[in-house]
């Protein structure tokens, strides 16, 4: 079977409108087809699950760079290992409590004298500046479990930053936007969990992966067929073996990427 995992913004969801609009045709052949697409976000489960109604998402998905995973209940007919029920699904949990990494990026900008602005002091028209979500939007991107974004915005001094970060036993990562710190775990700890929960339900599996950015890098090496989604704001050169570039951005470029995977359609992704 074919399972397709994908990143949102800049990838699924336009960079700019945060539309999915132009990838409508692409999800209604998943669909016809019955072939799961697993979500995997910086985003959290507030800002998930009024995207999964509006598309008719059904299959599991990630929050936080790979903080949690949130599986259906029942939904692969057996319960799944080390899972906590809730709200209807089964977590999967790796990510640390959203305060303990609060204060140690707050003492970790500290100890370099760097000033940093973290989604949890940010007010909300604050988050809607950095972002471009509307207020509502932003009320629940500040609805974080796993991961705390931040604003770096002074070059100097940035690496030392970042390095007091892993020297204090935390990941970093970059999106589009915004930077993150996050536990022991990226994208990739979620998508090959999933990928082995997948494989004991049906067998062997052909992966597909897209994504447009750093944080999506460790999303993209644990499939068969990795795509890097062009963007408009930050293309991210990387050396992947067997990866695939679309020759469109966001949503337009998602759309033909899986048409041509999944069906032969007009070659719209190249060798990098």
């Amino acid at each position: 079977m074919t399972l397709l995992f994908t990143d949102l913004d800049g990838t699924l969801l336009d960079d700019k409108t945060y539309s999915w609009k132009a990838a409508r045709p692409a999800l209604e052949l998943l669909a016809a087809r019955n072939l799961p697409w697993v979500i995997v976000s910086s985003k959290t489960k507030a800002e998930i699950e009024p995207l999964r109604q509006e598309m008719g998402h059904r299959h599991p998905f990630v929050v936080e760079n790979g903080g949690a995973a949130f599986i259906p209940e029942g939904y692969f007919g057996w319960p799944v290992p080390d899972a906590v029920p809730r709200d209807g699904y089964d977590v999967l949990e790796w990510g640390r409590p959203h305060a303990e990494l609060v204060h140690a990026l707050e003492a970790a900008a500290a100890s370099q004298q760097y000033r940093v602005n973290g989604f949890s002091r940010m007010s909300t028209n604050e988050v809607c500046r950095a972002t471009g979500l509307s207020p509502a939007q932003a009320a629940q991107a500040q609805r974080r479990e796993y991961d705390e974004p931040f604003l770096a915005v002074e070059a100097h001094g940035r690496p030392r930053l970042l390095g007091a970060i892993q020297r204090a036993g935390f990941r970093w990562t970059h999106g589009g936007r915004l930077y993150h710190i996050c536990g022991n775990h990226d994208k990739g700890t979620a998508v090959r969990a999933i990928l082995e929960l997948f494989g004991r339900r049906h067998g062997a599996v052909r992966s597909i992966g897209l994504g447009d950015s750093l944080n999506d890098l460790p999303l993209l090496a644990a499939v068969d067929v990795p795509v890097l989604i062009r963007s408009r704001r930050s293309p991210v050169p990387f050396g992947l073996p067997g990866a695939k570039r679309t020759r469109s951005a966001g949503p337009k470029g998602w759309n033909e990427a899986v048409a041509e995977l999944l069906c032969g359609a007009e070659p719209a992704v190249t060798q990098i």
